[in-house]
């Protein structure tokens, strides 16, 4: 079976991960290199693996996190869609069951606030997982006098947890932001329809999705 180190191990998915970043950047967009893609494949299976679901969902998830911005390479427009095209050429040269194959390209193509449903539970743990990586380190402008308000909100995060509660069924955000920086009401301007869409990823899961920032439950 294929593994997450297989992938990580593959040159030519790294290639395009790293150059979809350096595009990224040169139009401005905040860091999507494989420290993200590593954050998301870490915090998706964790969520499978602390509710109980299967090792090989599990595994799956965890591929499908860290290839879930692959499509940058192309396009940042539709680019759930194209890295799912993409991954399932990838997978298959790489001699993946066809059945985790659809698993892992239906949870890339819908990862995306714009278009992405929570279709399965690889890709339901996907959307959170990507949708809460909001930190400091994420910020490649080093302006602070030319930040715009997303480069300010990812600034002020100083710090960002997805705790998950099994017992309780509850999946939780937990966000320290520098309201020096920003104040909380620029996070929901530009983070509102995410944690909403990680809010029906989360009952997918048949568990509750939270959001506290700074110690106060906000969702």
């Amino acid at each position: 079976m294929i593994t997450l180190n297989d992938v990580k191990n593959n040159i030519e998915i790294k290639t395009y991960m790293e150059q979809g970043d350096r595009f990224l950047g040169a139009m401005g967009f905040t860091e999507h290199s494989l420290r993200h893609a590593k954050i998301v494949s870490n915090i998706a299976s964790n969520i499978l693996k602390q509710l109980g679901y299967s090792e090989r969902e599990v595994e799956l998830a965890a591929i499908a996190g860290f290839l879930h911005d692959i499509g940058n390479v192309v396009s940042r427009h539709d680019h759930g869609q194209t890295g799912a095209i993409i991954s399932m050429r990838i997978l298959k040269e790489m001699g993946m069951d066809f059945n985790e194959i659809a698993l892992i390209a239906s949870a890339i193509g819908n990862h995306e606030e714009e278009y992405g449903h929570p279709v399965n539970n690889i890709a339901a743990a996907l959307i959170i997982a990507d949708k809460t990586d909001v930190h400091r380190g994420r910020v490649r402008n080093k302006e602070f006098a030319t930040f715009d308000i997303h480069d300010r909100v990812n600034y002020a995060a100083e710090k960002s947890e997805v705790e998950i509660l099994s017992d309780e069924k509850v999946i939780r955000l937990n966000l320290k932001i520098n309201i020096e920086i920003c104040p909380v009401m620029e996070y929901f301007e530009i983070f509102l329809a995410r944690m909403m869409m990680c809010r029906k990823a989360a009952a997918f899961l048949n568990t509750n999705f939270q959001l506290v920032i700074n110690d106060a439950r906000l969702l």
